[in-house]
C-alpha cells in the first residue's frame, strides 16, 4: 500500500511538473525594440544595465497581462519603424506618435499617452518665446521624429534645422550654443529642463500639434488585440495611473 501511494504521488508530481513546463514553454517571447535616449520613457539604468522608464513599465505590465515574454532590444529611433515593418522585431515602444503615414506600413495599439511638441531654449534666451520666433534660427531636433517633419512643413528653408541621432546630442548642442533652440516631444523636453538642464534651459511657448503615442506592430500582428485589452484593463484598475505617477506625477485626467 505504501509503495502504491509513493508511486501515485510521484506520478502526480511528474504530471504537475510537466504541466508547468508546458505552460512556461507556451509563453511566446516577443522581440521588443526601443530607443534608449528618450527619457523618461526609456533609458538605461547604469547600475543594473536594464532598460527602465515609463514605456518599459508599460510594456512589461502589458506583456504579463497579454501572456507573452519580452526580449528588449535598442536602436536609434529612425530605424525602429523599418525594423517593425520588415518583421525584424515584433513590437516597438519608444514614444512613437501615431500618424497616418506610419499607419500605412505598421499597426498601432490604441493610444496610451497624450503628448505634443515644445520649444526649449537657453535659460537666458529672451528672443524666442513662440514657434514664429524660430524663423531664421538654428534649431535642433531628432532624426525621424514628428518634430522634424513639423519643422520642415512649417519652416522649411527659412530656418537652419539640424536633426540629431539622439536627444542627448541636441541638448548638448543647445547648451553648447550650436543651436538656438530645440523643438521636440513635450515630455522629453520638460524632463530635461527639470533635470540636467535645470538652470541652464527653459521651455517656452504653448504645446504644438497634439499627439498620441501608440505601441507598434507589424501589419496583421495577432498581438494588437491582446495588447489593447491589457491597456484597457490597466486604465480601469488604476495600474496605468500608478505607472504615470511614478514617472510624471499625478495624471491630469482623473
Amino acid at each position: 500500500m505504501r509503495s502504491l501511494v509513493l508511486r501515485s504521488s510521484t506520478l502526480f508530481a511528474a504530471l504537475a511538473l510537466s504541466a508547468g513546463l508546458t505552460t512556461t514553454a507556451s509563453a511566446e517571447t516577443l522581440r521588443v525594440v526601443t530607443d534608449p535616449s528618450f527619457v523618461p520613457f526609456e533609458m538605461m539604468d547604469q547600475e543594473s544595465g536594464e532598460m527602465i522608464g515609463f514605456d518599459m513599465d508599460i510594456i512589461r505590465e502589458v506583456a504579463e497581462r497579454a501572456g507573452f515574454d519580452i526580449e528588449i532590444q535598442t536602436m536609434d529611433f529612425n530605424g525602429i519603424i523599418p525594423a517593425v515593418q520588415t518583421g525584424n522585431v515584433d513590437i516597438a515602444i519608444a514614444g512613437i506618435t501615431i500618424t497616418d503615414e506610419r499607419d500605412e506600413v505598421v499597426d498601432f495599439s490604441d493610444p496610451y499617452y497624450d503628448s505634443g511638441l515644445r520649444i526649449l531654449v537657453g535659460a537666458n534666451n529672451e528672443d524666442i518665446t513662440s514657434f514664429d520666433d524660430l524663423e531664421g534660427k538654428r534649431i535642433g531636433t531628432k532624426i525621424g521624429s514628428t518634430s522634424y517633419d513639423y519643422l520642415q512643413e512649417n519652416l522649411g528653408d527659412s530656418a537652419n534645422i539640424t536633426p540629431y541621432p539622439g536627444s542627448a546630442d541636441m541638448y548638448i548642442a543647445l547648451l553648447g550654443g550650436s543651436v538656438d533652440a530645440v523643438f521636440y516631444d513635450a515630455p522629453n523636453v520638460g524632463y530635461f529642463s527639470t533635470t540636467r538642464g535645470e538652470g541652464r534651459a527653459k521651455v517656452v511657448g504653448p504645446l504644438y500639434e497634439g499627439q498620441q503615442y501608440g505601441i507598434v506592430f507589424p501589419q496583421g500582428s495577432q498581438w494588437v488585440e491582446p495588447v489593447n485589452e491589457a491597456l484597457t484593463a490597466m486604465q480601469e484598475d488604476g495600474t496605468y495611473d500608478e505607472i504615470h505617477t511614478k514617472w510624471f506625477g499625478e495624471s491630469e485626467e482623473k
